[in-house]
């Protein structure tokens, strides 16, 4: 199953257990949106945190081979 339809299913199931009589398509639909957006988000924000590691090791290395510059 893919992450859209993941995240309708358990929007679905998140919105019917709210009570309302309404049917479980706006949570179904609510659900997909937010599985779309975050198929997007999780990778830039994972490639955001390796980048930031990466610059930072470099910049410690740096600073262990050539003395720390003030």
């Amino acid at each position: 199953m893919s992450a859209t339809t993941i995240g309708a299913l358990v929007g679905g199931v998140i919105d019917s257990m709210g009570g309302d009589d309404d049917g479980n398509w706006d949570g179904a639909i609510k659900g997909a949106i937010v599985a779309n957006v975050l198929k997007v988000a999780i990778p830039v924000a994972i490639t955001y945190a390796v980048g930031w590691a990466v610059l930072r090791g470099a910049a410690e290395l740096k600073d262990q081979v050539f003395g720390e510059v003030k």
